[in-house]
């Protein structure tokens, strides 16, 4: 670990010791600028030191700063016209920002990494794979191995890091509203739940689910199905995963339902962890 690293993790153990509660929070707005309301209106009920947001589904020169500025925020984004695109909002300045795998804008914008108050984080949208038997599946799985590769080289296991978004993977059965009908969908294919587990291993901890058991508790509830969110047709794609030095801090976490009962909502909701 790098002098700059070990300096980060300590400060992210000061911050983790002096504050009462640390709140960070995910959600895909399946656009910025449509869901501009429903977020802002977020922020100020619920106050989080940090929103990681996916789908922002424009380019940086349209991306609507000023608004969560005047909210009292600071943003980073990395954006592209029409799709994928993803932001921070943080209460405290983002250091040390990213922009992709490798720092730089020459890929889809999936990836935003930064530091604030010496926690790591990363905010992505992984690929969503459009069919099995498509390109774009592959595409997905080898996402998630350099995903992997990019923890290795890059992070360590033993500082508080936080991995969270939309990552387009239901883990596990009780994570989707009929698992055996569903068995072998996109999001729910055993090939894309194995490559998830493989970047859990490095050393990662799903704060919701170390929290919070039971069945029926999804963050995604499809557009296309009639009546998704009333019978509750959901699936769990959006995760806050954290190192266990981290999460061993973690004091809950939650759905909130509300946001996608708004009117012109996103088809997703947010997820909330708390910290101590």
């Amino acid at each position: 670990m790098t002098q700059a690293q070990e300096a980060r993790r300590e400060r992210g153990h000061a911050l983790l010791t002096e504050a009462a509660l640390f709140t960070f929070a995910t959600f895909n707005a399946n656009s910025i600028r449509s869901r501009l309301p429903i977020i802002v209106d977020w922020l100020a009920r619920h106050k989080p030191d940090v929103l990681c947001v996916q789908e922002t589904k424009c380019r940086d020169e349209d991306f609507p700063a000023g608004a969560f500025r005047d909210a009292g925020y600071c943003v980073v984004f990395h954006g592209e016209k029409s799709y994928n695109g993803v932001a921070v909002i943080s209460r405290e300045e983002p250091q040390n920002v990213r922009r992709g795998f490798d720092g730089g804008d020459n890929e889809e914008a999936r990836i935003i990494r930064a530091t604030i108050a010496g926690i790591e984080i990363i905010n992505s949208y992984v690929p969503q794979g459009t069919a099995v038997d498509s390109p774009r599946f592959q595409y997905k799985l080898d996402w998630f191995k350099r995903f992997r590769h990019l923890l290795e080289t890059e992070y360590s296991a033993t500082a508080p890091l936080v991995w969270t978004g939309d990552l387009n993977v239901a883990p596990e059965p009780v994570d989707v509203y009929d698992p055996e009908r569903l068995e072998g969908s996109v999001c729910f294919h055993p090939l894309e739940r194995a490559a998830l587990r493989e970047v859990m291993s490095w050393g990662l901890v799903d704060v919701f689910r170390k929290h919070n058991s039971d069945a029926g508790q999804y963050t995604f509830w499809d557009y296309r199905i009639r009546g998704s969110l009333s019978r509750n047709l959901g699936w769990r794609l959006d995760h806050i995963m954290a190192t266990s030095t981290l999460a061993a801090r973690s004091a809950g976490a939650y759905i909130d339902r509300e946001p996608r009962l708004a009117e012109r909502p996103s088809d997703h909701t947010f997820l909330v962890a708390e910290f101590e």
